[in-house]
């Protein structure tokens, strides 16, 4: 007869920064290269999306779906179709 473990709680990870830390500084560093936040376009994955949707530690005004759009921190942030998260400013964005 086999026994089932009792389930822990998931423990946070020491030292990993989260999605919405990532890209706070990201923003910040786009920001202070002279780029405004219609210039910056934020690819995420479909689950960088949901984690950013689900933090219990971002304000309300942090993450917005006005119009159909979300937006972190004021910048475009299409919901996922991209292999890897990134902050695209300036040419790197599209129009």
């Amino acid at each position: 007869m086999s026994q089932s473990l009792p389930r822990r709680p998931a423990q946070p990870r020491p030292n990993v920064r989260n999605t919405a830390e990532i890209f706070r500084a990201a923003i910040d560093k786009g920001l202070e290269e002279g780029f405004g936040r219609d210039d910056m376009l934020l690819r995420l994955t479909f689950g960088d999306t949901s984690e950013l949707k689900r933090d219990p530690n971002l304000a309300l005004e942090d993450i917005s779906f006005t119009g159909g759009v979300m937006r972190f921190l004021g910048v475009k942030a299409p919901r996922g179709g991209t292999p890897g998260s990134r902050l695209d400013w300036g040419a790197d964005a599209p129009a």
